[in-house]
């Protein structure tokens, strides 16, 4: 088969405007649809070790896929200082993503940086990190002692087989338990495990996972199938929605529902009736949840995207990179939040139409989940 390149950096990223009024930053800033900027994801590398079959296909991401070089990524001190940025207009938590974040050298040094920085509040960030597990067993310990607090790991199926047709690199089912287990035995919990469930694919797996996980420290998540790039082929079809995830689980482990953590939480949580723990499902296709949404991610080039699905960034790196201010920067991104009105999954259709001409949804794998 020929390779299909989609290239993940994005050609038409606007620069941020920096406006001509200074704009200091007052801890809090909401969009035109008054949600509040709370959450940074950070996407430190475009490379992947896996090739999911929904995420990053080999047929589009082969060998010769051209990757970003390492000069447009941007530092760990540049993704630093605009995480300091950030936190003086109010975010307070900071996930670290990929493609897969292990791949990028000395991560733990980042770790380190972000968690010496001071919010205004005077509350530690809460600074997480979302991997597929295959070099967490070595990595662990170090991401805690840098400051870590929790990680969450992606785990598409117990069974080898299904698995390794999933990861398509026949990476061992084993080896992200040995991970799931080093991140607890190190202190990076509450572990999280997210499955997304791909009717026709891994749907087999939902009972067998939550039968695995039930009873153990690790919360199990279920993820709808998305829609998220070009590259996936998604269709609707494929998507097994959260009510039959529930009531597949429910049949064998008896559920109750259980109220959120906290405003904005994307996973509805459920209890096992007996009291061996709990299980979550994100249904981010057939219960959009846009209205409570409170993420900007950051590319690994400096891209912001101010929505999972954007068909477009706005470029970070230039204006970083031409040496304006925190207070020209914190302006630009405070102006970008404050004119968001992006709710994608709330006016998705089944073919997912509607989007601009030639428009494409960013890649994922580009800007993590």
């Amino acid at each position: 088969m020929s390779e299909k390149i989609i290239k993940l950096h994005d050609l038409r990223a606007p620069a941020l405007a920096v406006p001509a009024a200074p704009v200091a930053p007052a801890g809090l800033l909401t969009d035109a649809l008054s949600r509040p900027l709370h959450d940074l994801r950070i996407s430190v590398t475009d490379r992947c070790n896996f090739r999911c079959v929904y995420c990053m296909p080999k047929e589009v991401f082969g060998k010769d896929y051209p990757y970003l070089p390492h000069g447009d990524l941007l530092s760990f001190e540049e993704i630093t200082r605009v995480a300091r940025i950030f936190i003086a207009h109010g975010v307070e938590k900071i996930r670290l993503t990929g493609g897969e974040p292990l791949l990028r050298k000395n991560l733990e040094h980042l770790v380190a940086m972000l968690r010496a920085l001071p919010t205004p509040s005077g509350r530690p960030l809460d600074l997480t990190l979302t991997t597929n597990g295959s070099l967490l067993a070595r990595k662990a310990r170090a991401l805690k002692e840098a400051g870590l607090d929790r990680v969450t790991v992606s785990l598409d199926a117990l069974d080898d087989a299904v698995f390794k047709r999933m990861n398509d690199v026949d990476f061992a089912v084993a080896d992200v338990l040995a991970g799931i287990e080093a991140a607890h035995a190190a202190g990076l919990g509450p572990v999280k495990v997210n499955m997304v469930v791909k009717r026709g694919t891994n749907d087999d797996q939902i009972v067998p996972m939550a039968r695995h996980f039930k009873g153990s420290p690790t919360i199990l998540r279920f993820i709808e199938y998305m829609d998220v790039g070009a590259s996936n082929g998604w269709n609707m079809d494929e998507v097994v929605p959260s009510g039959e995830v529930v009531r597949r689980i429910g049949a064998e482990l008896p559920l109750v529902p259980v109220g959120a953590n906290y405003k904005g939480e994307t996973a509805a949580r459920w209890r096992y009736l007996d009291g061996g723990g709990e299980v979550g499902v994100i249904s981010s296709v057939t219960g959009a949840f846009c209205k409570d949404c409170s993420r900007m991610r950051l590319s690994t080039e400096g891209k912001l995207y101010t929505c999972l699905f954007a068909t477009r960034g706005h470029d970070l790196r230039t204006l970083l990179r031409a040496g304006h201010d925190d207070l020209a920067i914190g302006g630009a991104i405070a102006n970008l939040w404050r004119g968001r009105t992006d709710r994608y999954s709330e006016t998705r259709t089944a073919d997912t139409a509607g989007l601009p001409q030639g428009a494409r949804k960013v890649e994922m794998s580009y800007i993590g989940g």
